[in-house]
């Protein structure tokens, strides 16, 4: 059946399940959130948390990958993208479920007692450098708000025994992050490396750490194959997701 026109809205994303809009949010919905969404292990999660929420796209991949029991958090720094997420997440099909706050991390996450069995996050990266447009865009793309150390330390803090914490990040960036995350007491147990196609190297890495020491799967991802086309591995992952899959 085709997609009624009067849902394939210019603000935003549509999704099989759900509508992302992002015209109020520093960084739009894009193909690290998706693969991070559709990638990360939800095997017996109860309680999953987004940091740095942005739009709520992970939360809401999330809800639709989980069980009517499994609650999600979202914490987004930027006020124009939490409110945002909160109206995204109202929307769709699991408003009960998904809870949006507009906090920092670093003050938010000390406050905590409970813990997450799965924690998301598609983080800033750049070292600070070439002001962008806005000072939204600035603390969604550069790491002066949020550093990799403070990510880690703060996810630690929240992560049940056998949870996992899952990032996307270039590969480059994600082969320091590993390093650093090891020193510091992490257990890397999930990793694949996406290139565009077979002729090229990985650009993304995708991490899934664990405070609960055990084997590491390794595997790699194409996005595309010869025809330009979705691979079928890529296809399998997001399927659930993309319209016209």
């Amino acid at each position: 059946m085709s997609q009624p026109k009067a849902q394939l809205r210019r603000d935003g994303f549509t999704f099989k399940q759900f509508f992302v809009a992002h015209d109020r949010c520093a960084m739009k919905v894009g193909t690290d959130g998706i693969l991070l969404g559709a990638w990360a292990p939800v095997a017996k999660v109860k309680r999953i948390l987004d940091i740095g929420a942005g739009s709520g796209l992970l939360a809401l991949m999330l809800a639709q990958r989980t069980e009517q029991h499994v609650t999600i958090d979202a914490v987004e720094l930027d006020a124009l993208a939490a409110s945002q997420a909160g109206e995204n997440a109202a929307e769709s099909p699991w408003a009960s479920r998904v809870r949006v706050e507009c906090a920092d991390i670093l003050a938010w996450a000390p406050e905590q007692t409970a813990r997450y069995d799965l924690i998301v996050s598609n983080p800033p990266y750049f070292e600070p450098g070439v002001e962008c447009a806005t000072p939204e865009r600035n603390q969604a793309r550069y790491t002066g708000s949020l550093d990799h150390q403070a990510l880690l330390i703060s996810a630690a803090n929240l992560i049940s025994e056998e949870g996992f914490f899952c990032v996307v990040l270039p590969e480059s960036t994600g082969n320091v992050f590993i390093k650093k995350a090891l020193e510091m007491g992490w257990f890397l147990r999930l990793r694949t490396d996406i290139a565009d196609n077979e002729g090229r190297l990985p650009h993304r890495v995708l991490l899934a750490l664990s405070p609960k020491e055990g084997e590491c799967f390794s595997d790699r991802m194409v996005i595309r194959g010869p025809d330009q086309c979705y691979s079928e591995a890529y296809t399998a992952l997001t399927q659930a997701f993309y319209l016209f899959m």
